[in-house]
This record gives C-alpha cells, structure tokens and sequence, in this order.
C-alpha cells in the first residue's frame, strides 16, 4: 500500500510538471501568446514551475522549424525518469536488463503523446467554458490559439445547430477514441515489453 502511495505521489508530480512543459511546446508551436508578467497568470506558473528544466535544455537543443525542441525533449526525459523510478521501485534489478532501455524510450514517447491528448482535451473543455460563462476574459485568447487548429476541422463540417457550435463535442468525441483505441493499444504493447525487459 505505502509503495502504491509513492508511485501515485511521484507520478502525479511528474506528470505535471510533463503537462505544463507541453503547454510550453504547444503554446510555441501554435502561437499562443505566451509571454511571462504579461497578466496570464497561467503562464506566469508554467514558465515559474518549468524554467529550471527548459532553459539549461534550450543551450543543447535549439528550436527548429518554430518548434522548442527543447521543450519536447524535457518532456520525453521526463516521462523516461518516471519509468525508471516506478520500474527500480517495483523491480529493483530492472537495470540490469539491457532491453529496458529502449523499452522505457519508447513507452516514454507514448506516454507524451497520451498526456499531449489529455492537455487538448482539458484546453478545449476550458475554451468551452470560457466561450459561454466569460467570452472576453483576459486568458481566452490564450486558449483560442491551442484549440483553434484542432476546431477548424470539424467546424467546416458540422453546421450550427441552434446557434449553438457543437465542433468541440465532436473533437473530445474522437479525441477519447484516439485514447481508447491506437493509444491504447500502444501503450499496452509497450508496457508489456518493459514487464518483460525487467523479469516480470
């Protein structure tokens, strides 16, 4: 009980921090506005709870082609530490498997393509809410930059019903599918190849 206490503990730090380090990639890759002290306090705690990571990262990694790799790549490692701490919790001897390695690289990888889906998912349930409850609140068009790629597919196609835009219905509709079907699978392959790595 207290181990699966420490796992849920130092997993669900981690995946913060992971989450607010894919707003930063996201926010870059889209064009958000995300400038610190600029009266987002939303970003003002990202880049405050991110920095000591990214920064040191981006000396190493330059952006490419607009994307902050760097960023991505705090994400991924992140993700890789996770794994090796839950692995050597659960089985000490994990490292001495020279299989476990590249098994942790690439269930990191989904990992960051599964939390990538969770972060639209709640971005696009808060650009919802801010939509109906406060249109003109400062941390909108923040949002509108995030979800905006992702809605405009789905606006061409489905017509307003009512007044109303049902676009962000359908995209956490197919979101959820992509969760419950590829994603999952992947995950599923992948974890049962790092068990295998590590003598489960």
């Amino acid at each position: 009980m207290a181990m699966q206490a420490l796992i849920f503990v130092i997993e669900t730090v981690i995946n913060l921090f992971v989450l607010a380090v894919l707003t930063r990639f996201y926010a870059q890759a889209l064009r958000a506005p995300f400038r610190a002290n600029a009266g987002n306090p939303i970003v003002d705690f990202i880049v405050a709870f991110t920095d000591f990571a990214v920064k040191p990262m981006r000396k190493i990694v330059p952006g490419m082609l607009g994307l902050d790799l760097a960023s991505l790549l705090v994400a991924w490692f992140a993700e890789c530490v996770l794994l090796l701490v839950k692995a050597a919790i659960v089985a000490p001897n994990a490292f001495m498997h020279a299989g476990v390695w590249p098994a942790v690289a690439l269930l990191a990888m989904i990992s960051v393509v599964k939390l990538s889906i969770y972060l639209l998912i709640g971005v696009v349930i808060v650009h919802a809410i801010l939509s109906w409850v406060s249109p003109y609140h400062p941390v909108r068009p923040f949002f509108d930059a995030l979800v905006r790629p992702f809605l405009k597919p789905f606006q061409r196609f489905i017509p307003l019903i009512g007044g109303v835009d049902l676009s962000a219905f359908a995209l956490l509709i197919v979101l959820q599918v992509v969760l419950m079907v590829p994603v999952a699978y992947l995950e599923k392959s992948a974890g049962a190849l790092l068990w295998l790595t590590t003598g489960g």
